[in-house]
C-alpha cells in the first residue's frame, strides 16, 4: 500500500486505485447484506420506510466526506444512488410478499 503522494508514477497510481476499488466492492457488498436483511422488518408498519432516515444517512456521508477531503457533493450523489438501489430492491421484495 502506497499513499498518494509516494506514488513515483501511473502504474503505482492504477495499482492503488485498484486495491481500492477492491475493497469498496468488498464494503458496498457488505453493506448489501444489511439492505437484504432490512426488507424483511420493513414488513411490518412501524418498521417501514421513513424519510427521515434517508436524509440522516445523506447528511452523515456528505459530513465524513467533508472531513477526509472528499467532495460532499460526490459524496451524496453516489449515496443518493446507493439508497435508490436499496429502496426499489425492498419496494419489489415487498410487493412479491
Amino acid at each position: 500500500m502506497k499513499k498518494a503522494p509516494d506514488c513515483s508514477n501511473m502504474s503505482d497510481v492504477r495499482t492503488e486505485i485498484d486495491r481500492i476499488d477492491r475493497a469498496l466492492v468488498d464494503l458496498l457488498a457488505e453493506r448489501w447484506t444489511y439492505v437484504d436483511r432490512a426488507w424483511i422488518f420493513k414488513r411490518s408498519p412501524e418498521e417501514a420506510s421513513v424519510p427521515w432516515r434517508n436524509k440522516e444517512v445523506i447528511e452523515k456521508v456528505r459530513n465524513r466526506a467533508e472531513k477526509t477531503g472528499m467532495p460532499p457533493e460526490m459524496a451524496e450523489a453516489l449515496w443518493r444512488l446507493i439508497i435508490g438501489w436499496g429502496i426499489q430492491y425492498e419496494e419489489e421484495r415487498l410487493k412479491k410478499e
